[in-house]
């Protein structure tokens, strides 16, 4: 599936690129004509960013949500730098004055709703920029990203119009065969799906429980959740319909292994949105994007593994450590908090560690330094003596990692440096 998918992305764009060289027009200028090549590689750019990002489940299952994550911020990048490479080319081989563009803009079919569509992409861009993405909550992030399909939409009448990359019976088979494969894909995996498990499992909130200040469970009860095909490790997108703002989704992962009648959740109250989740009443609605992510115990080699969770992120590593079938003795979780009364489940993990002989490595205590996975209280080692110090033989474990990217990051670093190979480390982001 990976192969198929690589080579399926990189024959749309030789086929877009062929399809430009056979309808190229001898006497087009060259600026008009390099120009159009850049508006056909940012459409197919464009259009594999939707189907990367459509949930469709075979990719989701083959690459993982960080690959998928990357891919689309590559081809994102790539694709508006060649929509804009192709507005520029195109107002500089045929735009010599202020009137010129005006007559441009009103004289044309489809200029006026393409134009919308640039301005549509532009705010996209813009706010997906890390310094922004920063700033904005989740849900309004993901508001305005779906602007995108907005962009897309209004772009077709342009193209069919005034593109003559159409014109042939060849390149309109190549062309609605890509936006009906993006459009199809989005209608059945980004809609259809969540409203068919979202009405099939009836998922209601059962209770609600602290687990430690500012963190709390979520309890959900439903039909055939056996069939739901959840896995520990894995996340939804969930939307509570508890009132004004319910719709908003929000990524959170399983906190426990799935039952057929049963989920659990866990959310640290930092914001508006997660702070109602503390709040949301039993018998409360909930709508389910999901399940996504390839962290689960598909992944696991067999032998000796070794967790690392930060904070909330210590969630799906619980529901691993549950399900996962390594020996006795064979697991270990290092749990980093900055405050020991933050630290979660400690009943339960007494009970693996007793039952099932998981090793804990209670981490507490502000970082020692940026760019350490280490409280203070450690700062004499470093990142890397620290790891072989907890496990010599790491090379030889499955490594799974959560938490916050910044401390993420310095783990993986480190355990890259004392010999793990790429196969067993595993990390996956929420969102993108």
């Amino acid at each position: 599936m990976r192969t198929a998918a690589k080579l399926f992305a990189a024959s749309s764009l030789a086929v877009a690129t062929v399809l430009w060289a056979v309808g190229l027009p001898t006497s087009a200028p060259g600026l008009a004509a390099a120009g159009r090549l850049a508006a056909l590689w940012s459409t197919d750019l464009l259009l594999l960013q939707v189907l990367g990002t459509a949930r469709i489940p075979w990719l989701e299952r083959a690459f993982g949500q960080d690959t998928l994550g990357r891919w689309h911020r590559w081809t994102g990048t790539a694709s508006f730098a060649l929509l804009l490479a192709h507005v520029v080319l195109a107002l500089v081989s045929h735009v010599e004055s202020a009137g010129q563009l005006w007559a441009l803009l009103t004289g044309y079919r489809g200029m006026v709703p393409a134009t919308v569509g640039l301005l549509a992409l532009v705010l996209v861009a813009a706010t997906s920029l890390r310094p922004v993405r920063r700033r904005l909550r989740y849900a309004t992030w993901h508001l305005l990203h779906l602007y995108a399909y907005a962009g897309i939409a209004l772009a077709v009448p342009h193209e069919l119009w005034l593109g003559s990359d159409f014109g042939t019976p060849l390149a309109s088979v190549f062309w609605w065969t890509m936006y009906g494969a993006a459009a199809g894909s989005t209608v059945v995996f980004r809609l259809g799906m969540p409203v068919w498990r979202t009405l099939r499992h009836r998922l209601r909130v059962d209770r609600i429980v602290e687990e430690a200040p500012g963190l709390v469970s979520v309890y959900l009860r439903g039909r055939r959740l056996d069939r739901l095909r959840a896995r520990a490790g894995q996340f939804f997108v969930w939307r509570f319909l508890d009132g004004e703002g319910g719709w908003r989704g929000n990524p959170y992962s399983l906190s426990g292994p799935p039952r057929a009648d049963r989920l659990r959740i866990t959310v640290k109250t930092v914001g508006e949105a997660t702070a109602r989740v503390a709040n949301l009443r039993p018998g409360t609605k909930v709508v389910i994007e999901g399940p996504y992510g390839r962290m689960t115990a598909d992944t696991y080699r067999g032998g000796s593994v070794t967790m690392f969770g930060c904070g909330v992120g210590v969630t799906p590593l619980l529901a691993l450590l549950w399900d996962l079938p390594y020996g006795h003795g064979q697991a270990t979780l290092v749990y980093r908090t900055r405050h020991a009364q933050d630290v979660a489940f400690l009943h339960e993990l007494e009970w693996l560690a007793r039952e099932r002989g998981v090793r804990l490595v209670p981490l507490v205590g502000p970082r020692a330094a940026p760019g350490s996975w280490l409280p203070v209280v450690y700062a004499d080692y470093d990142d890397i003596a620290a790891l072989r110090s907890l496990a010599p033989d790491l090379a030889d474990h499955d490594v799974f990692v959560c938490g916050p990217d910044p401390w993420t990051d310095a783990v993986l670093r480190a355990a890259r440096r004392v010999g793990v190979p790429a196969p067993r480390l595993h990390r996956e982001r929420f969102a993108w």
